[in-house]
């Protein structure tokens, strides 16, 4: 005699993510890891002596209002892309490279008002943190903007669109990654100056 066998539990579907959003949070796990050193470094050194005092260049509060409003159009760039509004698409992800070159212009030009200050980056410890967080920031969002110019070029072509968003999701939530990290790091450089 058989007997029916009757499921009781329905299998669980296994989690899946597309492995290219994978690799984007791993990368972005090992920045903030890198990150997390960096700062902590600062802190241990900073507790050492020997520390100049000095505040941050003024332009630094621009260029972070700067990049907090391009994430704003990298965000309304999404959308238009989801709406299949190609040329929305093409102004926002313009603009928002755009308002990237002028926060790294800005930085460059702290710099500068730091060299003035005798704000090196060898001689004291202090200034070398700062050069160093604020660079490494920096290189991070010259790749974020490479990623951005390359789903440009896709979405000029049209192969952006509401059935193709994954590189656009992946380069918008990458820029505002790269926007956190840089208020974390001028918050942090504010109270640790």
């Amino acid at each position: 005699m058989i007997k029916d066998i009757r499921l009781t539990e329905v299998p669980k579907k296994p989690l899946s993510m597309n492995p290219k959003r994978f690799i984007l949070w791993l990368f972005m796990v090992s920045i903030v890891m890198v990150f997390a050193g960096l700062t902590s470094a600062y802190i241990v050194r900073q507790s050492e002596g020997n520390w100049l005092q000095f505040e941050l260049p003024v332009v630094f509060w621009f260029s972070t209002a700067v990049l907090l409003v391009s994430s704003l159009t990298a965000q309304l760039a999404f959308r238009a892309g989801k709406k299949d509004n190609f040329t929305a698409l093409g102004v926002y992800l313009g603009i928002t490279v755009v308002l990237g070159l002028v926060f790294l212009a800005l930085q460059l030009g702290g710099y500068g008002m730091l060299v003035d200050e005798q704000v090196l980056f060898v001689g004291n410890p202090a200034g070398s943190f700062v050069y160093l967080l604020t660079g490494v920031h920096g290189v991070h969002l010259i790749s974020g903007l490479i990623y951005l110019l390359i789903v440009l070029a896709r979405a000029v072509k049209h192969e952006v669109h509401s059935g193709n968003l994954l590189h656009l999701s992946l380069s918008v939530a990458y820029w505002h990654f790269l926007d956190i990290l840089w208020v974390y790091l001028f918050v942090f450089l504010l109270i640790n100056h």
